[in-house]
Order: C-alpha cells, then structure tokens, then sequence
C-alpha cells in the first residue's frame, strides 16, 4: 500500500529575476514500510524534499500525498496536527530540550498532541528500546552524542507515527555511535516502520533496501537492492 505519493514537485525559493528552484519535478512513491535512502551533493535539493515530506515546507507546484491525504489542501494548524500524529523526524542536531530530563523530551510530542492520554509507560518502553532506560531521568548534557540521538528516535516514535524520517542523524556522531544509531533505525524498519533517511554519505546509504539520489533537484537514480 502506497504512503507517499509525490507528483511533479517543485519548489521555488525567492521572487524576481532569479528565484531559486531546489526541486524541478520530483516524482516518487514509497510504499508503506519501506526504508529509503536519499542522496545527493550539496543544493541537490534533498534536505527541501525531506522538508516537504515533513510537513515543514510545500511545494510551489505539484502534489503531495501521504497515506492519501494531500497536504496542500490543509492549513496550518491540519498540517501541524499531521506532524505531530504522522510523522517523526530525526534530525542531526538532536534538538532535545536542554532543561528537560530524557524522558520529559521523549514525551514532547505529547504536549502538542490534542489527546490527553498518558503516554509515559510508551515513553519508558522506547526508552527501553533504544538502550537508554538507565538514563531516563538525566539531562541532554549527560549524554554522549550517539544517546542524545538515540533519545531523539525514541521521541520520534512516541506518538506510533506512519513515517520515520531522518536528516543526517549520523551527521554529529563518531564512527561507534553512528553504527549504533544506524543498526537501531534498522531494526525500526524490521518491526514494520516507514523510513526515509536523508544522508550525503553513500556507504550509510547502502543501509536501505532502496536508494533514490537527486541531482540538480530530480531524481537522477531510483533502485533497489
């Protein structure tokens, strides 16, 4: 079953005599658990792609779906409420909450979550998980990177969301912790998970059954192991 179908996406950035276009024309379906990679140089347009998919960005032209929702016809406050229930994304800076306890930054999605149900059992088991249930009640600055990212996917998983996306979520990490955090997104995909992970990195790519690279805002390439 298809979760995202894009079709003939763009985006332009800037108005004039020389708007930027980051994507021209990107055409993609990924299907429901499904793992894959995205590569591309620098100004390929990958990290716009990964915006739109989010939820944080919308195309200036074209059509977004996803689990046959098409994006562009919601507001704000729909689109925000899609995020939050749909969607989990790992970014490569972690963004945890500095003030907060590992397992209050695991629970945020909560907070914006128009539900009022006690997820912290949830939050506990991920933790759990992710190997960090020793760690529960510290503060961000207590933790290596590699937990720091760890905790960062246990809170992306927090709200059971239909797609898991991941931009660079190696990009600050040693070679130790990016293998830890690259065989836990694994196993996520193995108990079922949708997974786009963006990465410049061609060897972390070859960790996804199927590898889509862009070049100049298309797809150059789109195949399977």
């Amino acid at each position: 079953m298809t979760l995202i179908e894009l079709a003939d996406v763009e985006r332009w950035y800037g108005a004039g005599d020389e708007p930027v276009r980051a994507l021209a024309g990107v055409s993609l379906s990924i299907e429901r658990g499904e793992f894959v990679a995205i590569t591309g140089a620098s100004g390929s347009g990958k990290s716009t792609l990964l915006n739109i998919l989010g939820g944080l960005d919308r195309p200036s032209r074209g059509r977004y779906r996803l689990g046959g929702t098409e994006l562009a016809t919601l507001d704000d406050t729909e689109i925000s409420r899609v995020r939050n229930q749909d969607i989990g994304i790992v970014f490569q800076s972690f963004h945890l909450l500095p003030r907060l306890t590992v397992l209050e930054n695991v629970l945020l999605p909560l907070r914006f979550a128009q539900s009022q149900i006690d997820l912290e059992a949830r939050a506990k088991e991920l933790l759990t998980r992710v190997g960090l249930s020793d760690r529960a009640t510290h503060r961000p600055s207590e933790l290596s990177g590699g937990q720091m990212q760890r905790a960062a996917i246990a809170r992306a998983l927090l709200m059971q969301p239909k797609l898991l996306l991941a931009d660079e979520p190696t990009g600050n990490l040693d070679s130790k912790s990016a293998e830890q955090v690259l065989r836990l997104i694994g196993e996520v995909h193995a108990q079922g998970q949708t997974v786009v992970l963006v990465t410049h990195d061609p060897d972390i790519a070859r960790s996804a059954p199927r590898h889509v690279r862009l070049k100049d805002g298309r797809v150059e390439e789109d195949g399977r192991r």
